[in-house]
């Protein structure tokens, strides 16, 4: 398979979003590593593209795991008994027990078209399938990571490589169960990977790594700082994502061992800061919120998933309102649309306080804009990006709405992504840029459908298994 053209250097939107509102006829110029390095208006110079329809920034998506999308609508069966998470992780465990490092890139190559088709430009991939079936590592001990990178650079799609770190079963440090071994590391041996990692990522702008602990019940506390020190320069600069606080029962089991609850936990014992991306933080209480806040760490949510998965609700409109930076991420891959998970984040805060238009953080104004807005900016953060949107000096990320779609007819841009998210087609994104290339085209990746045919066989494998 061939991988994504050239970057181009210049690209002529009739109407895009940036910082101060929509600009018509500008042209956004791209430096050589596919960055913006200013936009003009009114330029009638030619450039290497013009996108007729609305552009706004590519949308990051925080928060994946890419080999969960060959379980995607497999665990909808009910089992007598495992109705909850708990279940759904015991099912997920033995589907993915057997994925070897040629299926998992042919499970993310198609993945990653199908993001880009629905508009997320980069991909946080939190990473925790490192070994062998058995448990045994690879002669590599990056050879998972690498083929995660490989299916990203073949299909155009930034990413910022999370490998996680997996110590123990439990919060009473229970060792790691059999169907876990696959994602159990030392501290030790964990930095040997990051570095691994870390070196796969050099001098390539389309990829970055940072650190991640797969949650408070797989990684003490203590440990996670001290590996944290461990890494140094290696994670200067670099996101640090967890997950933490998303079941119920999780809260009770650490509240039971260490009289406390998950997210004040963390805060009492880590230094949080704002390079820090919490993923889910679904049960936290004012206090919690309030420690969230004044760190400047985003919180991370998978709106599909945790309604998939009977998680709960986090506070994101009192987040928002108290000054919160969030954004949204397809986590269990059985959705991978922004906009799909833009409306059930925005619907979720409407059931549960029982008003409208609730993810604005202004009196008045397009919701759908600011959820774009918020995503892009938060997402942007926890992929370890230092500024976000059309600006110079962030990626040049873009994708184009079609505004001559039927049900776009006769509506304002900001209209349009009100639509888009809350009543607009499946099909809506027209072209897609990453950093500087043309990826997606007319609404085709043009590796969707070669990558389909070796990801049906990787499903039937599985299935017959």
């Amino acid at each position: 398979m061939t991988s994504p053209g050239p970057r181009l250097t210049s690209i002529r939107c009739a109407k895009a979003l940036t910082p101060s509102g929509w600009e018509d006829n500008c042209v956004i110029e791209l430096d050589q590593t596919g960055r913006i390095a200013a936009i003009t208006s009114n330029n009638a110079g030619a450039t290497d593209l013009s996108l007729n329809g609305i552009v706004i920034a590519g949308l990051p998506n925080l928060h994946s795991h890419a080999h969960q999308k060959a379980i995607a609508g497999l665990t909808e069966h009910r089992i007598a008994g495992q109705d909850d998470f708990w279940g759904w992780r015991d099912l997920m465990y033995r589907a993915n027990a057997q994925l070897d490092p040629d299926q998992l890139q042919t499970v993310a190559r198609y993945l990653y078209t199908g993001m880009l088709q629905s508009g997320y430009t980069s991909v946080a991939e939190f990473h925790y399938l490192h070994h062998q079936p058995g448990g045994d590592p690879y002669r590599d001990c990056s050879e998972l990571s690498a083929r995660l990178l490989e299916a990203a650079s073949e299909v155009g799609i930034a990413i910022t490589l999370l490998p996680v770190l997996y110590c123990r079963g439990g919060f009473n440090n229970d060792p790691v169960q059999d169907t876990q071994r696959r994602f159990a590391n030392t501290p030790e041996s964990y930095l040997k990977l990051l570095q691994a990692c870390d070196s796969l990522c050099v001098d390539n702008p389309d990829r970055s790594v940072g650190f991640a602990a797969h949650s408070l019940r797989a990684v003490a506390p203590e440990v996670l700082s001290a590996t944290l020190e461990d890494a140094g320069s290696l994670i200067k600069d670099a996101p640090v994502h967890i997950h933490v606080a998303e079941q119920a029962r999780e809260v009770a089991e650490c509240l039971a061992l260490n009289g406390v609850r998950p997210v004040a936990w963390l805060y009492d014992q880590c230094d949080v800061t704002d390079q820090w991306c919490l993923i889910h933080a679904t049960h936290v209480d004012s206090g919690e919120l309030d420690c969230i806040v004044k760190s400047g760490a985003t919180v991370g949510l998978c709106p599909t998933t945790e309604a998939n998965l009977g998680d709960g609700i986090f506070p994101a409109a009192q987040f928002l309102t108290d000054g919160g930076r969030l954004g949204v991420g397809s986590d269990s891959q059985i959705c991978t649309c922004p906009a799909e998970e833009l409306r059930l984040l925005e619907y979720v805060q409407r059931l549960s306080l029982q008003r409208r238009t609730v993810m604005i953080p202004d009196d008045a104004g397009s919701n759908g804009r600011a959820l774009i807005t918020t995503a892009i900016s938060g997402g942007a953060r926890a992929l370890g990006e230092k500024s976000s949107g059309l600006v110079s000096g962030a990626r040049g990320d873009l994708i184009e709405i079609d505004h001559e779609h039927s049900e776009f007819a006769s509506r304002t841009p900001d209209q349009i992504l009100d639509s888009w998210i809350f009543s607009g087609p499946n099909n809506a994104v027209r072209n897609v840029i990453v950093g500087g290339r043309h990826v997606v085209r007319d609404g085709i990746h043009p590796l969707r459908e070669s990558a389909s045919g070796p990801f049906r066989q990787v499903i039937a494998m599985l299935n017959n298994a």
